[in-house]
């Protein structure tokens, strides 16, 4: 893997404000690739010291085996969530973040939404 993507993935990473995430490929994107795998590889590798719980799989959901300790930071930093009749994921409309779109932008604040369809 190219270290200078990795230092990039990390460097996009770091960007997400608290309270917003992105997927992968919104990651892959930013730096112009359709690698989202890649990205994915990386924040296997690397990252431990990065805000991990920022970055997710489209569907809104966490990444795998790291849902309890996501949804802790996800409440700390008030993060959007819904919750279904038995699961919650990411409310990806409105945490959903893009440095090109939103700008930096702080905590969107602590709600969860209810979806019982």
């Amino acid at each position: 893997m190219d270290q200078d993507f990795g230092a990039a993935v990390a460097d996009v990473v770091r960007s997400i404000p608290s309270g917003r995430v992105m997927t992968y490929g919104d990651v892959a994107a930013v730096l112009g690739s359709r690698a989202s795998r890649a990205v994915g590889k990386v924040m296997a590798h690397e990252g431990s010291d990065l805000p991990w719980w920022r970055v997710v799989r489209s569907g809104g959901m966490p990444p795998v085996r790291h849902e309890a300790r996501a949804l802790e930071q996800y409440r700390v930093e008030g993060t959007p969530l819904t919750q279904g009749r038995t699961t919650w994921r990411l409310d990806m409309r409105r945490a959903r973040w893009s440095p090109e779109l939103d700008g930096p932008q702080g905590p969107v604040g602590h709600e969860v939404v209810t979806d019982e369809n």
